[in-house]
């Protein structure tokens, strides 16, 4: 905001775009007024634990069919929808990270990456175990 171009500016930048994309809303929403705005809109919902509220519906749903194609109990649709939600906390933590007042103490890209790496291991692990099992029962190696 009127200052020299930098990589903090980007580091910003990242973290609109992750609000963006892991809450559906714009920062032109019509929900943000006076001094409201995407970054506080996240800050406050991780502060006062509502992030239910704030994530987009989206990706809390099952792929269509995904039930029957894959042989998943209602259990684990929750514990994979519980695990999606602390995963996108994460996300959003991360995106508080990159966006504080100051630029010099906000998250770097490397440190960035190394989180969502971790993150995608989280949420990705448990289900690529659970596919090379599913195949394994399904087509056994002789």
């Amino acid at each position: 905001m009127g200052n020299m171009i930098s990589t903090y500016g980007d580091v910003y930048s990242y973290e609109i775009l992750l609000s963006e994309m892991f809450t559906g809303k714009r920062p032109t929403n019509d929900i943000f007024q006076d001094n409201l705005n995407l970054c506080n809109f996240v800050k406050v919902a991780l502060l006062e634990q509502i992030i239910d509220d704030i994530i987009d519906p989206i990706l809390l749903r099952g792929r269509e069919g995904e039930t029957q194609m894959n042989n998943i109990t209602c259990n684990e649709r929750q514990n994979g929808s519980v695990r999606i939600q602390e995963c996108v906390v994460l996300i959003f933590e991360i995106g508080v990270a990159c966006s504080v007042e100051f630029p010099r103490e906000r998250m770097n890209m490397s440190a960035v990456m190394i989180e969502l790496h971790s993150i995608r291991q989280k949420l990705l692990g448990t289900n690529i175990r659970r596919q090379r099992l599913q195949s394994t029962v399904s087509h056994p190696v002789s």
